[in-house]
This record gives C-alpha cells, structure tokens and sequence, in this order.
C-alpha cells in the first residue's frame, strides 16, 4: 500500500511536497520526498501530518457537553455532576457513547488515545462478572472506532486526603492497591489496547499507596492529574508539608514514563523536578479554560526538559489542532509575547504518542484541505494556527482509511452520539 502526499510534515524540520509514503502490515516502511504520484498510489490532497494523539480522555464526559458550560459555580461543583453522570454508565452504554467519542475523535485527526479510566466497577463498587467489563467495552469502542487506546487504568482509593469515598466514588475504587493491581494484571494488551496505569490524584491515594502504585506497576506509561487546581496544592501542603509535584517525587513517581495531566499550579522548584526527571506534561486547554483552572507554565515546563502533549479530557471541544493552537494562546494570554512555541514544538505536542506507549512507526496519517474559508491562501507551515478539525478530510488509523471525505465508517457520528447521549440522561 502507498499514499501519495500533495504536502506532508515529515518531523521537526517542516513541510515537505510530493511526499510517497510506502505502508506494510500497518507500519510506515519508507517515506521519500520530492517523487512523483505513481499510479498504484493514494493521493491525499492538502497538508499530511502524522496522526494525533489525544494523551488525555475520560470518554464518558462527552455526555456533559452542552449541558455544564453556562451555569456558574466552580470545577467543584462541575465535578458533582459529573460523578452523577459516571453513575449512569454500565458497559453497554459506554461502548455506545465511547464508540462515538473516540469516532468524533477520529473525525478530527486523533488516531491514538490515552483514556484515563477510573469508572470500574457497578454503583455501589460491586465488581462486575467481567471485573474488567467497563475496560472492554472502551477496547470495543476504540476497534469499532479504528483507533488506538491506551488504557490509563486508574488507582482511585480515597474521596480526598484524609476522607473516605463517597458513595458516588465507590464504583472508582478497588478498596487497595494490591486488588487494582490484580484486575488490572487481568487486562491484555493487542493491536487496539495498550494497558497502562494511572494514579488518579494525590487527592485520591494516600502517600503510602502512592509508592506500592509506583511497585506495581514499574514498567510502562504511568500517568497523573497534578495540581489542577490550587485547592489540591493547599490540601497537599496541609496534610504532608509538600506540593504535589514533591510528593509524587518522594515516592520515585516522577520518570521519562510518567505524564503529569494539567500542571496548572506549580511552583519553580515543582517545574524544575517535573523537567529534570523527564517527567512529560499534558495540557488540555479548552478544558482548563471551561473549568476555570488556569493556564500552566508551559513555556518552562518544556524548558525544564518536560515532554509536552495535548488532552481533550472532558470533551468540551475534541479538536486537537485548537488544543495545540490553544497551547500557544495560553502563553501568549499569559506572559505578552507572541511565538512561545514554534509551530515544529506544537508539532510534537500534537503527535506526542510515545507519551502513551506506542511505537512512532503506524502508518497513521491526517489529510488537512488546504483550500476552506480557514485555510486557503495560508502557508502549509502555518495551517496548525489556523486549521481546526473541519478541515481534516481523511484518516488513516495503522494503514486503514478510517474517515474519508470527513465521513467516519461507522456512519453518522452526530446520530451515535446523540442517541448515546440521550438514554443517559433519560
């Protein structure tokens, strides 16, 4: 199989044109610039990029959008309707919605997607036949979708430093690291699932679980919400007399492996152990504008010598060109300065799948016009600051055209994702 690309951004040293991209078994095995179209090849029209990775999902928020956006309060109260929401959800229901979800993501370029995932167990915290039941259904939803996830799967043992669940939170929970650890054992790794870990907060497991998540689970992606908000960093303080960032750290949490989710409030000395472990940073900026979080220091994290990716989280927007366009905005909104970040950073930001586990070899690719209301007449170099996901027209998930002419093959995405919506909320 070959792709022929009218324009393609290969890497970090930009756009190149007449770009062949030869394809086996799902991999990229040769890419050579500057050649002509063969005739057994696919032409894509307009700007080709790699396939983005969304590196932080909770698929089942989707369901709130539209209806949490104008009403006040803060991300506390937010987060009460969302616990709500969660109590909602059984397997069948979120294969539905995460089928859509993930197809939605696909629709706008994502090809590959870290699902940060703490819905496991029935209301009440009653284990499941299947204790793995809610992780299968989004393996299924992210096959049927075509697309790749990584399933975060989420320690959750406690409703705040020092609180108990609530009954809300029961379902999130394993009751201790060892039983997380045991079903999580359970979940197999294929070509559609990578099993990976999460620690849902220092809010939600205590300091001496911290480190036996750390034992558990040595090896592979290990991600974290960090700081969010400025409430978490208090009660850290209070309980431990460190931030966040320096707790995770006393507990050997911070490597190359592991990705802090938001990093919103962070001191200097947090910004420097985050970089000088390697420590990867996801942002997710509609989401923490939404919520009202802030706007991170992305600038310095990147400085420091932290990995930088891009999240949609809770699916107030999923258009990963806008994150990425976002990122920059935010610094810009914060400091006065134009171009903190070159369009090759918000490249990597957008693409960053080592983040979430997977080799850099799919043939994943993503077809942007170059002649719509936003995008014609702008440099290909450039599109990232103008383009947004309507203007992705084809995708190819490991060699497999999964969105052509900006139709999904699974049909009509508005529809699923509307009949999925509508019986949670009846």
């Amino acid at each position: 199989m070959r792709f022929w690309c009218e324009h393609a951004w290969l890497d970090l040293s930009g756009v190149r044109s007449g770009v062949l991209v030869d394809v086996a078994d799902g991999r990229i095995t040769a890419v050579t610039p500057d050649s002509p179209c063969p005739p057994d090849a696919r032409r894509l029209t307009g700007l080709v990029l790699p396939g983005f990775a969304n590196a932080h999902s909770h698929a089942f928020h989707r369901a709130l959008r539209g209806r949490t956006h104008a009403d006040g309060g803060t991300f506390w109260t937010w987060r009460t309707g969302m616990y709500a929401l969660a109590g909602k959800l059984d397997p069948d229901s979120y294969r539905k919605l995460a089928t859509a979800v993930y197809a939605e993501m696909a629709l706008a370029g994502v090809t590959c997607v870290g699902e940060f995932h703490y819905v496991h167990h029935a209301p009440g915290g009653v284990p499941y036949a299947d204790p793995n039941a809610m992780a299968e259904a989004l393996r299924q939803a992210a096959h049927d979708a075509g697309i790749r996830v990584t399933l975060l799967d989420t320690c959750y043992l406690a409703g705040g430093i020092d609180q108990p669940l609530a009954p809300g939170q029961l379902r999130f929970s394993d009751g201790s690291v060892d039983a997380w650890a045991s079903r999580v054992s359970a979940l197999r790794s294929d070509s559609t699932l990578l099993a990976g870990a999460a620690i849902h907060s220092v809010r939600a497991v205590p300091r001496p679980a911290l480190r036996e998540v750390v034992s558990a689970w040595p090896a592979g992606p290990l991600h974290v919400h960090l700081s969010e908000q400025p409430a978490e960093n208090e009660a850290c303080f209070a309980a431990y007399g460190l931030s966040p960032t320096e707790l995770l750290a006393s507990v050997g949490a911070l490597s190359a492996r592991t990705t802090a989710v938001h990093a919103t409030h962070l001191s200097t000395e947090d910004i420097m152990l985050l970089g000088s472990t390697r420590t990867g940073a996801c942002f997710c900026p509609t989401t923490e504008a939404d919520l009202a979080d802030g706007i991170g220091p992305a600038r310095e994290l990147a400085d420091a010598g932290s990995v930088l990716s891009l999240g949609s989280d809770q699916h107030a927007v999923i258009d990963p060109l806008l994150e990425a366009r976002a990122l920059e905005h935010g610094e810009r909104l914060r400091t006065g300065q134009r171009g903190r970040f070159a369009p090759s950073e918000l490249f990597s930001a957008l693409t960053a799948h080592a983040s979430l586990g997977w080799p850099s070899d799919f043939a994943d690719l993503v077809a942007i016009s170059l002649d719509t209301p936003r995008t014609a007449g702008c440099l290909p170099e450039q599109v990232m600051m103008v383009a947004t996901a309507a203007d992705v027209h084809t995708v190819i998930a490991g060699g497999k055209v999964i969105v052509e002419d900006g139709h999904h093959r699974v049909g009509d995405v508005g529809r699923l994702l509307a009949e999925a919506t509508e019986e949670l909320w009846r």
